[in-house]
């Protein structure tokens, strides 16, 4: 089998012959032979065992052929190295031993030592980079994501705390914001060196800011990232994450490829929004594979259909893959986009030649 590049032109604009298709989550517990694997092993314990690490990865390229991998890994794994304690709890998410509070706290964190930390996520991609017959896709949490938990303690519905920092303590907020600039800018440096072929940045919770609080007090250390990493020649992606559609306008001086949307705005907006500078990524709702496969198909074909009226568009979900998601639904719908997205990249290619 040759390589499967359509992702890596997909992302840069270039012509495909089918809209490629990943799934954020991909390899998760939707998987009964990942449910196996979780019965032995934490999430952090298969993290550190690069085998294991990149046997998961590869399962959703074997059982679903979609046609990028993205690293199994988690977004809190840096932040060990940078001096944060940490678990994950089931059914909670991360909880922090010793959350981020005040000035003290953030002076305390320490800058990131990639190899003699995480070595083994490096190792990872370096057997994935090997094996892999599709592009590798990394990732990192984004400043504001990371800093809700580490602020917070755990998982948070209002940021109470975290807002209460950006807006009463403002320099320790951008203290805070620079040092995790920094450990994500030198993190994904790394990935790109073992073997990473494009990352992705996630900004899960950044959606639960006004664009105005956004541009002020999240945008600077984003776009610094990007900017730092533009040397890297690889597509490099921003997902800003769930009801997030209000940022969009905000984001148009990204040095990045690719912009992620969720389900609550329409790829079409999404485009009009970030003024047609990125390729587009996204975007079903997750729920929806609990449908009928009919159901199933009328969605995406509606995505399809409007990723296809621009150059650069990639088939995801609007957020993560849950563990009700069923392995039967997600490999129709990765057949569907492909068969279906084929079939129209034909007719378009023949209405173009007609008018030639």
């Amino acid at each position: 089998m040759s390589y499967n590049d359509r992702f890596i032109r997909a992302c840069r604009g270039e012509s495909v012959d089918r809209v490629p298709v990943w799934y954020m989550r991909q390899a998760g517990r939707y998987d009964p032979d990942y449910r196996k694997i979780k019965e032995n092993y934490s999430l952090l314990e298969i993290c550190k065992q690069p085998e294991l690490a990149a046997e998961v990865t590869m399962m959703p390229i074997r059982k679903l052929g979609v046609d990028a991998a993205i690293l199994y890994s988690d977004i809190m794994n840096p932040v060990a190295s940078i001096g944060i304690d940490f678990d994950i709890v089931q059914n909670v998410g991360p909880v922090i031993h010793n959350p981020i509070r005040e000035a003290a706290d953030v002076d305390r964190l320490r800058p990131i030592d990639v190899e003699g930390d995480l070595s083994h996520v490096l190792e990872t991609i370096r057997i994935l980079d090997g094996e892999l017959e599709v592009p590798l896709i990394t990732f990192a949490g984004a400043p504001f994501t990371i800093a809700s938990y580490l602020i917070e303690g755990r998982p948070s519905r209002n940021y109470l705390l975290t807002k209460q920092m950006m807006y009463n303590e403002p320099e320790i907020w951008f203290k805070l914001m620079d040092k995790l600039g920094d450990m994500v800018i030198t993190y994904l440096r790394a990935h790109i060196a073992a073997g990473g072929k494009a990352f992705q940045l996630f900004d899960s919770w950044v959606g639960s800011l006004a664009p105005h609080d956004f541009t002020r007090y999240v945008l600077p250390t984003i776009d610094r990232i990007f900017r730092e990493l533009s040397d890297l020649d690889v597509p490099k992606i921003y997902f800003p994450g769930v009801s997030s559609g209000e940022l969009l306008p905000c984001l148009q001086q990204l040095q990045a490829q690719m912009i992620g949307v969720d389900w609550r705005i329409s790829i079409r907006e999404g485009r009009r929004r970030l003024g047609g500078k990125f390729a587009i990524q996204g975007n079903l709702d997750p729920v929806i594979l609990t449908a009928p496969e009919s159901v199933l198909e009328e969605q995406a074909r509606r995505i399809i259909d409007q990723g296809l009226e621009a150059p650069g568009y990639v088939f995801n979900l609007g957020h993560g893959l849950f563990p009700e998601a069923s392995l039967d639904k997600l490999r129709h719908l990765t057949e569907y986009v492909h068969r279906y997205s084929a079939e129209q990249i034909k007719v378009l290619h023949r209405e173009e030649s007609r008018h030639v």
